[in-house]
């Protein structure tokens, strides 16, 4: 079986996931090859276990201040351009695409009729999990951006749905500091970020962002370019995550028992509909609006919550699709949560 597997490259959810992935396809020495778009070839790094891999520009999302810009995402998008892209993808040597949110691989298979099967955290949010900012315009983003023929979703509970649990991959906890805070805001100003954390001098915040603020931030806020090693590293030794709402930054702190403090990107259903479904499992405190000292204030006190020990969902998903019956997702789904002991308070819920 030969496989394609296309990946969205907007943000680094969709990237942690592949890696978990690439790794467990290698183990069971499958023959794949991976596609990406949503970000220039040059903006993507730490990317070795893909081998020789494909960029497109494909469709992304633009953002401003912290929140989603409609205007820019219409004028940035190349439409003729992905138009091109996805009729130029030559599948014809494949048996299989998979697909992580990425619409040229996705548009590509639909038309040349090669099956396709999706993995992602948005094809969770077709099932009635706990949203925010539902809309004809979202749903129609869910099933049309990158449309499959299977689509297998991930989230941090089954909700009483046959969806995945997390793709996770942590450095091990070898010693916590607990006034050693993580932040990664990377939809936030980094002006608003240092003004946002300078009244807290009791603690270290290690701040990672793609730029720069404008003038040398307190000694207690050490900046740093993304580092996915330094990252990995920071997030199992810190005594709590100070965040965006998404997917995968959340999943690898529930994993390591760390608490966390989030600021949705707004505009983003995907982002918004975290916060609903964290809030409903106690997962998290959120600031709903704004960068709010007050909320971080009362968040550094709170205690750490209970780490949760998700299993190994790749090499598990890469012996379903190499066996090829692809008929009953769902009971791999029910096998997966077998192995995870939720808290208690999590038990019970529902949307």
């Amino acid at each position: 079986m030969r496989i394609l597997y296309g990946v969205q490259g907007t943000g680094n959810g969709h990237l942690s996931r592949a890696r978990v992935m690439a790794k467990a396809l290698q183990k069971q020495g499958a023959n794949v090859d991976f596609f990406f778009s949503g970000r220039s070839a040059d903006q993507f790094f730490d990317m070795q276990c893909f081998g020789h891999y494909q960029v497109q520009s494909g469709l992304t999302f633009s953002t401003e201040n912290g929140r989603v810009s409609v205007a820019k995402t219409a004028k940035q998008n190349a439409w003729l351009g992905f138009i091109k892209d996805v009729k130029s993808l030559d599948l014809s040597g494949y048996d299989l695409v998979l697909n992580d949110f990425e619409p040229v691989s996705a548009w590509a298979a639909k038309n040349q009729g090669i099956p396709s099967i999706g993995i992602s955290h948005q094809a969770a949010l077709n099932f009635p999990v706990p949203k925010m900012g539902d809309s004809w315009f979202n749903d129609m983003m869910l099933s049309y951006f990158a449309p499959v023929d299977i689509a297998l979703g991930c989230h941090w509970h089954h909700f009483g749905f046959p969806i995945l649990p997390p793709f996770v991959e942590v450095d091990v906890v070898e010693q916590q500091l607990a006034h050693q805070i993580l932040v990664y805001l990377p939809f936030e100003s980094p002006d608003e970020i240092v003004k946002f954390l300078a009244p807290f001098s009791d603690y270290t915040f290690l701040v990672y962002h793609a730029a720069k603020p404008t003038t040398k931030p307190s000694d207690h806020i050490r900046w740093h370019g993304f580092d996915r090693d330094g990252f990995k590293a920071a997030m199992a030794s810190c005594g709590g995550v100070v965040g965006n709402a998404g997917f995968e930054l959340a999943s690898e702190a529930l994993t390591l028992g760390k608490k966390l403090l989030i600021k949705p990107l707004l505009g983003q259903f995907e982002q918004l509909s975290n916060v609903a479904a964290l809030e409903l499992l106690g997962a998290a405190e959120c600031m709903k609006t704004c960068l709010d000292s007050n909320a971080l204030r009362r968040w550094l006190k709170a205690p750490m919550p209970e780490a949760i020990a998700y299993p190994e969902v790749g090499d598990a998903l890469v012996n379903w699709l190499l066996k090829g019956d692809w008929s009953q997702p769902e009971l791999l789904c029910q096998s997966l949560w077998q192995e995870v002991s939720l808290p208690l308070s999590w038990q019970k819920k529902s949307p």
